[in-house]
């Protein structure tokens, strides 16, 4: 039996391709879920919608019982397990790091007594190992694209969702924090009325309290004719990328995702911080975002402010060719290899 911690919904689409490929080589797979009074209702929705085979728990000390009793194969984490070196001897422990990108936890994360982490990339790999160097890690790739890449993943049904198939396709895939939502015009949908705009916020932005003034601008926008707004239930960003002509984001995952399928992107570098990142307190959001933020910037568009937005999104529809050369470079970087394999060499590790 090989376990995968799901600490968040948002970790399983990264989780799915790995576990589809253990599956398929007959190897049992169990998600070992976390009870959330926020997140309760999204997951059961997914655990429904996905059959999935799951161990719900209340906390890491039931997760870490559930382990030693069970002495799974492997447990596969998408973030820091505290208890982490209590599993050794018992079960093989892995790090799939549940996105991609800037944020210096990415790196921050290795800290821990995980035994193994799969990387994506060379560059990825090389830093990794200089900052950790008694630690292994992989260079495997990132698996969550693998069935956008091997056509597994077909996309949305746009008229399905009250959408126009004959205009073009923005995706807003903002994250948490710091967001570009709350600096966005009230009525900006109606200013981009010639696109369909899909709205995939972060999970936090539609569940949890401290978000809610988040929440109410996108249930505002989602009142607009050319808007559809997926619900928290629809964790996978998969479909949405799929569907979309551009990606507009702030410092994301989701911003270098969609970069590594060639397709364009326009970074919004106009962003709301609390008072406790700003003046005096600035150096925590620059401990918060990794140095690469400036290495990568040039892998899109900038969108400087709100009033710059129209025009950047105009100019990378009419030319999405425009940044392709700096996404090909980036992302052999930050997501390595992109083959649609990712998956199977993760599962090759594995079970070796």
């Amino acid at each position: 039996m090989i376990c995968f911690d799901v600490l968040h919904p948002y970790y399983l689409p990264q989780y799915f391709p790995v576990a589809a490929e253990l599956q398929k080589r007959s190897v049992p797979v169990t998600y070992v879920i976390y009870k959330s009074v926020d997140q309760q209702s999204v997951l059961e929705a997914l655990v429904s919608k996905h059959q999935l085979n799951v161990v719900w728990v209340n906390d890491e000390s039931e997760a870490l019982e559930f382990y030693l009793l069970n002495k799974p194969q492997w447990v596969v984490f998408g973030n820091a397990f505290a208890s982490a070196s209590r599993l050794k001897g018992i079960s093989q422990t892995a790090l799939m790091q549940h996105g991609v990108g800037p944020k210096s936890v990415y790196y921050t994360v290795s800290k821990g007594d995980i035994e193994v982490r799969f990387v994506e990339g060379q560059y990825r790999l090389k830093r990794l190992q200089e900052m950790f160097p008694e630690k292994v890690f992989i260079d495997t790739g990132y698996a969550k694209l693998d069935p956008i890449i091997q056509g597994d993943e077909q996309g949305l049904d746009l008229a399905s969702l009250g959408l126009d198939t004959n205009k073009k396709t923005l995706l807003y895939a903002p994250t948490f924090y710091p967001s570009s939502i709350e600096e966005m015009a009230k009525n900006w949908p109606s200013q981009f009325s010639e696109y369909n705009i899909l709205l995939k916020p972060h999970y936090f932005s539609l569940s949890k309290s401290n978000y809610k003034k988040q929440k109410a601008l996108l249930t505002h926008w989602a009142s607009f004719d050319n808007v559809y707004l997926a619900p928290a239930e629809e964790a996978n960003l998969l479909p949405f990328m799929v569907s979309a002509d551009v990606l507009i984001s702030d410092a994301s995952s989701a911003l270098f995702e969609f970069a590594a399928l060639n397709k364009p992107v326009v970074w919004c570098d106009f962003y709301h911080l609390r008072w406790s990142y700003r003046g005096i307190f600035k150096f925590r959001f620059k401990n918060r975002v990794d140095q690469d933020l400036y290495r990568y910037a040039d892998i899109a568009a900038h969108a400087r402010t709100y009033k710059d937005l129209k025009q950047v999104v105009d100019q990378q529809i009419t030319h999405p060719e425009l940044f392709a050369p700096q996404r090909t470079q980036y992302t052999a970087e930050l997501v390595g290899v992109v083959d649609g394999l990712c998956s199977q060499r993760i599962t090759d590790y594995l079970l070796e």
